[in-house]
C-alpha cells in the first residue's frame, strides 16, 4: 500500500503549482505563438517596411542601405497609380458580385435547405475549394478560350454578337473571353465565392425568423422586409465575407498573370519588381499599398460587426 503521507512526484507538485498559477499557466501556454508572431510575422513585416526605404542602383542593380522616399514618391507616378487603382476596382466589383449572387444561395441554405439537402450545399460550396487552386485557374483559361467550352455554349445559344459587343467595352474587353478584363473578373469571381457565401450563410442563420414573420404579419412587403430587416441583420456576415474577397483578390498575382489583359496588378506587380528586377525596395513599397488598404478595411469591417459573423 502506498504511504499516504508520502512526498508528491515532480509532475505533482508542477501541476499543482501551476493550478495555483493559473496567469503564469496562461503566459506559458501564449508564449510559443506569441513568439511566432511576433518575431516571424511581425518582424518579418517590419524588414518589409524598412526595405521599403532603401535605394536601388540602377546601374549596378543593387540594393544601397540609404534611407530615401524615392520609392514611395514613385507609386504616385502614373503608371503606378494605374495599377493600384486597377486592383483596387477589381477587388471591390468581385466583393459586390459574390455578395450579391451569394446571398440568394446563403439565404435558401439557411431557410430552406434541411437534411441532406443543406449537407449537398455544403458540399456544393466547398468541394471547389478542394482542388488545387493553381489547378483551377488553368483550368479557367482553357474554359474561356476560343474553342472552350463557354464559346461553344454562347455559338449555341446565338450570342456571339452580343459577347463580342461586351469585348469591345473599354475596362471591360479583350480579343477574348481568357484576355479580358470581364475573363479575369469571372474567374476572381468563381474562386472566392465559397469564401462569401458561407458567412452570409451562418449570418441568416442568427436571425429570429420571427422577425421576418412578424414583418410580414404588420404589412410589409418582401421588399420592404429585404431592406428593413433582412439585409441590416445580415450585412456583418456581407462584410465578413467580403474580408476575404477583397483581401484575397488586392493580394493575388496568380489570376492576373494567367487570365486576362497584360496590365500589371499589385501582386504582379511586386512579383516583376523584386523577381525580374531586383528591386527589392519598390517592391516593399508597393506590398505595403495591400498592407496598408486591408488594414484600414479590416478596421471598418470591425465597425460592421463582421468579426462577429465569423
Amino acid at each position: 500500500m502506498t504511504d499516504a503521507t508520502a512526498e508528491p512526484g515532480l509532475t505533482r507538485r508542477l501541476s499543482t503549482f501551476l493550478y495555483r498559477r493559473s496567469n503564469f499557466y496562461l503566459l506559458l501556454l501564449l508564449i510559443p505563438p506569441l513568439l511566432w508572431f511576433g518575431v516571424v510575422y511581425l518582424g518579418s513585416l517590419f524588414a518589409l517596411l524598412i526595405q521599403s526605404f532603401y535605394t536601388f542602383d540602377d546601374f549596378s542593380m543593387t540594393v544601397l542601405p540609404r534611407f530615401t522616399l524615392k520609392n514611395y514618391q514613385g507609386l504616385v507616378a502614373a503608371a503606378n497609380l494605374d495599377i493600384v487603382l486597377r486592383t483596387f476596382s477589381m477587388a471591390a466589383a468581385v466583393s459586390l458580385f459574390c455578395a450579391c449572387l451569394g446571398f440568394p444561395f446563403a439565404y435558401y441554405m439557411a431557410r430552406y435547405a434541411a437534411g441532406w439537402q443543406r449537407g449537398f450545399f455544403y458540399i456544393a460550396v466547398l468541394l471547389p475549394m478542394w482542388a488545387s487552386y493553381i489547378v483551377k485557374a488553368y483550368s479557367w483559361t482553357v474554359i474561356l478560350a476560343k474553342g472552350g467550352i463557354v464559346y461553344w455554349f454562347i455559338d449555341k445559344a446565338g450570342l456571339a454578337p452580343l459577347v463580342e459587343a461586351l469585348l469591345a467595352l473599354p475596362f471591360i474587353g479583350g480579343n477574348t473571353l481568357s484576355t479580358s478584363h470581364l475573363g479575369r473578373f469571372l474567374v476572381f469571381s468563381y474562386v472566392w465565392l465559397p469564401f462569401m457565401i458561407l458567412p452570409i450563410q451562418a449570418s441568416i442563420e442568427r436571425i429570429n425568423p420571427n422577425l421576418l414573420a412578424a414583418s410580414a404579419d404588420l404589412g410589409a412587403t418582401p421588399s420592404q422586409t429585404f431592406r428593413t430587416i433582412l439585409l441590416p441583420l445580415a450585412t456583418p456576415g456581407i462584410v465578413a465575407g467580403s474580408i476575404f474577397t477583397f483581401c484575397l483578390t488586392f493580394g493575388d498575382y496568380i489570376i492576373p498573370t494567367l487570365v486576362g489583359p497584360s496590365g500589371l496588378f499589385i501582386g504582379t506587380m511586386v512579383y516583376t519588381q523584386q523577381g525580374a528586377i531586383g528591386n527589392i525596395p519598390m517592391a516593399a513599397a508597393f506590398t505595403v499599398v495591400p498592407i496598408v488598404v486591408v488594414g484600414l478595411y479590416l478596421v471598418f469591417a470591425k465597425r460592421m460587426g463582421a468579426f462577429d459573423a465569423l
